[in-house]
């Protein structure tokens, strides 16, 4: 089948079949699938529940010998964070994470303003040590992540393009699937809505020469819909709706502050739509500016609305604390019955 018509559906969006056929997989796919593999087999045999936390941007090259790329930016904060207290609620996590982007417990120090030799210094024997300024707060932290590596909990699987991405959440998701309602699948990713088709893309750097550039970019496929329905059928699944807020410049050059879809009366309804549309159990709703003090949990049931008191943020809480708790409840109830139901008394606002 020609390539063109493999890209034209007459909407202008290929289906997910068509994207994996005319994509080229990542060259490292083959390894990370057999340690993954090795990773479910394991966490199975010891009845563990299982999380896959995806987290960090997606990166689209402009050509095939990538020079140029758009880039959806995420430092990964709210991955990173989720999965430190996915495993401390006992879950092994599988963290698919955007390349150089925020991990479980190194999250505090790698992306510091601080220069990572500062948190050393000399002894008079010349030996090297942590400085006694980060000690109390690096050791235990650093005793947690070597606990949860010692007792094989947490894995990690690193990508950079979309077409990384992709390849990977569908075979990380297929070996999954013998967890069956014990798998969860937390989907913070940035992931891009917009490619160029390796048929389509420029093989070597885009010439200035030429002049003015004009980019045509497909639509992603929603991999959400196979996801659900194929690929982790029995399993908990949790898609993230960011909402956004813009400045608008008046022609009185006046600013006026918009919130695009933060009332919770127009972000519920539109995440309970998706949630009818794939099938899945739960969409978590926050606004861009707001999210590390706000989130709304929707279901087809309930909403649940977690905020963070300013004492609280002063206390330095994470939010993603709060999540954890209340998808570990909602998650036990779906594996005792199959049903993602609201948890007792938790409907409407919640300081848990």
């Amino acid at each position: 089948m020609a390539a063109q018509h493999l890209l034209d559906n007459g909407q202008g969006v290929i289906d997910p079949d068509t994207y994996f056929e005319i994509q080229t997989p990542p060259p490292n796919l083959a390894q990370d699938e057999a340690k993954v593999r090795d990773f479910v087999k394991y966490n199975l045999a010891k009845n563990n529940r299982l999380v896959l936390v995806t987290s960090g941007g997606t990166q689209v090259p402009l050509e095939n010998q990538t020079v140029r790329f758009i880039d959806n930016f995420s430092a990964g904060t709210r991955g990173a964070t989720s999965a430190e207290y996915f495993l401390e609620y006992g879950y092994a996590v599988i963290f698919m994470h955007r390349q150089h982007s925020l991990q479980p417990y190194s999250r505090n120090y790698t992306h510091s303003t601080n220069c990572f030799l500062d948190y050393l210094e000399l002894k008079p024997d010349d030996s090297m040590g942590v400085s006694q300024a980060i000690g109390p707060k690096l050791i235990p932290t650093f005793k947690k992540y070597q606990s949860v590596k010692q007792r094989n909990m947490l894995l990690f699987v690193e990508f950079t393009t979309l077409t990384d991405y992709l390849f990977l959440l569908r075979s990380i998701t297929l070996i999954m699937a013998p967890m069956k309602s014990k798998a969860m699948y937390y989907l913070a990713a940035a992931v891009s809505d917009f490619f160029i088709p390796a048929p389509k893309m420029a093989e070597h750097k885009i010439q200035s020469s030429e002049g003015a550039l004009t980019l045509h970019l497909d639509q992603v496929p929603k991999f959400l819909k196979p996801l659900v329905s194929q690929w982790a059928s029995e399993s908990f699944i949790v898609s993230f709706k960011a909402s956004h807020a813009s400045y608008i410049t008046c022609p009185s050059g006046t600013h006026l502050f918009a919130q695009l879809e933060t009332d919770s009366r127009l972000l519920v309804p539109k995440a309970r739509a998706a949630l009818t549309r794939y099938g899945h159990q739960i969409v978590i709703g926050n606004m861009l500016t707001t999210r590390k003090r706000d989130v709304t949990l929707i279901t087809k049931e309930d909403d649940v609305e977690i905020h963070l008191t300013d004492q609280e943020l002063r206390d330095e809480v994470e939010i993603e604390e709060r999540i954890v708790k209340e998808l570990y409840k909602r998650h036990g109830m779906f594996i005792s019955t199959g049903k993602s139901c609201a948890v007792d008394g938790m409907a409407g606002v919640s300081s848990l």
